[in-house]
Order: structure tokens, then C-alpha cells, then sequence
């Protein structure tokens, strides 16, 4: 009787057992979207590369101040040089037209004293008169005009000697920054190298499905884009899919979030910001129900980068990885700003 009644009760064990593993619900992954798990490696995983994407994001900019700041620099060297130029050429004018000045102030005095009365005194005739008023003016208007020329060559001489010493501040403040810039790029590099080392390492941790979701080139069937520079954009950016992520790459075979969206407009014969942060600021704002097919949606406090497949959808590159794909438009994160580069 006692042996019957265990079975009965092993048996009623086995069925809740069963009954509440079919209450389990299990969500699937979407496909091309972050994979949602419990799994601690892969959400450090996450952390790690969303830090390095910041990072390189840092990185990007700090190089592009760095170009900026070197176009100052050949900007300021190259308007000293003219400005030296100019101010040896006003140097030479104003020695040239000062020893003309003096020639002719010192024939002023050694001409028998050129004026009007003394021209009629020593006049032998009415001719000889006018051919010494003629004289005078002559001189006079030489004079003046030598004057005139003098006075000029001393501006442009001064003018050049200021051009010059603010071109040559210009070019040691621009030097010195580009010096600071340097080493905050070395800096940010290295922080970079060392997050990316981390993130791979992560990466090499987590189990085969995680690494399965994550590698997953989601949805490559053809999709149809609209025409003018937005669809052309577009087009370039939908080509790429299942191409690997890379910190700072351009292309053609990785890319980074902005160098994807970048090379996508640049594609369509529009040039861009090369950050993230600078495509936050590319074109006009529109709000969520205005996105569109080729629109900018930047996420993360300007971070990272996607184009708008359409209202819904956007194609990114991810992170380390990860491939370029299409996921759902809220899925890269928080949405920082939604601009539209043309129309």
C-alpha cells in the first residue's frame, strides 16, 4: 500500500515538474537585434564595447582637432611668410623712395632756391620765366608724388611688421596646441587599444549561442530604397551588411558606426562629419514620426550612429564582433538626436 502510494506521488511530481517547464516562455531573438540574455559574460560583453565605442568616439574627435588645429598652423605659417615677403618688398620701396625724397628736396635747394620770385629775378625773358615756372612745377609734383610713394612704403612697411607678429603668435599658439592635441591622442589611443584587448577577450568567453547571435548578419534580403541622395546613401550602407565592425575604419571592408554612415553619404556625393558626434549636428532635425529612409538616428549621448531603413528599422555598425546589419530602431540604445542630411 505504502510502496503504491509513493508511486503515486512520484509520478504527480513529474507531471508539475512538466506542467511548469511548459509555463516557461521562451523569447527568440530578433533577428539582426542585440541579443536579449541573462548571460553575465555577454553582458559584460556589452558593457565593454559600448565603453570602447565611446572611446573611439573620443579618439575620432580629438583627431579630427587635431587635423583642424593643423590647418591652422599651415593657415598662420603660410600668412607669416607673405607677410614677410610683403614687409621686405615695403622695406625696399621705402629706402627706394626716401633716397628719391632726398635727391629732390636736396635739388630743391641747391636750384637757386626754386619759388616764383626768384624764377622772375633770374629770368633773362618771358621765356626763360616760364621755362623755370615749368621747372618747379615739375619738381614740385616730383616731390609730392615721391612723398606720396614714401608715405606709403612706411604704411605697408608697418602694416606687414603687425601681419607678421600676429601670424607668428597665431602659428606658436597653434603649435603648441597641436603639441597638447598629440599627446592627447597617443593618450586616448593607447585607452582605446587597451578597451578593445578587454572587449576581444570578453568576446572569446561567452558560449556558442551567444557568439552565434552576435555574429548573425541578420535580414540581407533586397530592399528597395527611394530615389535621390537619401536612397543612394542608403543603397551603399545596405551593401555593406555582413561586413565586420572595426574601431575607426572607413572602409571598404569594416567600418566603424560613423565611418559606415560617412562613407554611405560621401557614396552619394554629400560630405558629412566624421564623428558621431558631428553628424549629431549634419543636416536638419526631425522628429521620430518624421524618420525616414536615409535619415541620421544618433544614439547615446552622440556615441554612436545608424541610417533609417525606414521608420522602424535602421542598419548600424554595431561594435566589435559584430557585423553591419539591420536592427530595430530603438535597439541601439537611447536616441540623442535624429537629423536628415538632404530634402
Amino acid at each position: 500500500m505504502a510502496s503504491q502510494r509513493l508511486k503515486r506521488g512520484v509520478r504527480g511530481a513529474i507531471a508539475a515538474t512538466a506542467v511548469a517547464a511548459a509555463a516557461v516562455t521562451i523569447t527568440p531573438v530578433t533577428a539582426g537585434a542585440q541579443p536579449n540574455t541573462s548571460s553575465d559574460a555577454l553582458k559584460r560583453y556589452n558593457e565593454l564595447a559600448e565603453q570602447a565605442t565611446k572611446l573611439n568616439e573620443e579618439l575620432l574627435r580629438a583627431e579630427e582637432q587635431r587635423d583642424k588645429n593643423q590647418g591652422l598652423l599651415d593657415q598662420a605659417n603660410a600668412d607669416l611668410a607673405q607677410a614677410t615677403q610683403a614687409g621686405d618688398q615695403a622695406k625696399q620701396d621705402e629706402e627706394a623712395f626716401r633716397g628719391q625724397v632726398d635727391k629732390l628736396t636736396e635739388a630743391s635747394f641747391e636750384g637757386a632756391r626754386f619759388n616764383q620770385l626768384s624764377a622772375l629775378l633770374v629770368s633773362d625773358s618771358q621765356q626763360d620765366f616760364l621755362n623755370r615756372m615749368t621747372a618747379l612745377g615739375v619738381l614740385a609734383a616730383d616731390n609730392e608724388e615721391a612723398l606720396d610713394k614714401l608715405s606709403g612704403a612706411v604704411n605697408a612697411a608697418e602694416s606687414a611688421r603687425t601681419s607678421a607678429k600676429d601670424a607668428q603668435g597665431r602659428a606658436q599658439q597653434a603649435a603648441d596646441e597641436a603639441n597638447k592635441i598629440a599627446e592627447d591622442v597617443k593618450k586616448r589611443q593607447d585607452e582605446l587599444n587597451g578597451q578593445i584587448d578587454e572587449v576581444r577577450q570578453q568576446l572569446n568567453r561567452l558560449n556558442t549561442s551567444d557568439r552565434a547571435a552576435l555574429s548573425d548578419k541578420g535580414d540581407m534580403s533586397d530592399i528597395s530604397v527611394p530615389s535621390g541622395t537619401a536612397g543612394a546613401a542608403l543603397e551603399y550602407a545596405l551593401q555593406q551588411r555582413g561586413k565586420m565592425y572595426r574601431y575607426g575604419a572607413t572602409g571598404p571592408d569594416t567600418y566603424d558606426c560613423s565611418g559606415l554612415t560617412m562613407s554611405s553619404y560621401r557614396a552619394a556625393g554629400v560630405g558629412i562629419p566624421r564623428t558621431s558626434q558631428g553628424q549629431a549636428g549634419a543636416g536638419r532635425a526631425v522628429s521620430r514620426g518624421e524618420v525616414r529612409a536615409g535619415d541620421l538616428i544618433i544614439y547615446n549621448g552622440g556615441n554612436h550612429v545608424g541610417m533609417a531603413v525606414d521608420n522602424a528599422n535602421v542598419v548600424h555598425a554595431s561594435t566589435d564582433g559584430v557585423p553591419v546589419k539591420i536592427v530595430p530602431l530603438e535597439a541601439p540604445g537611447s536616441i540623442y538626436a535624429m537629423r536628415r542630411i538632404e530634402g
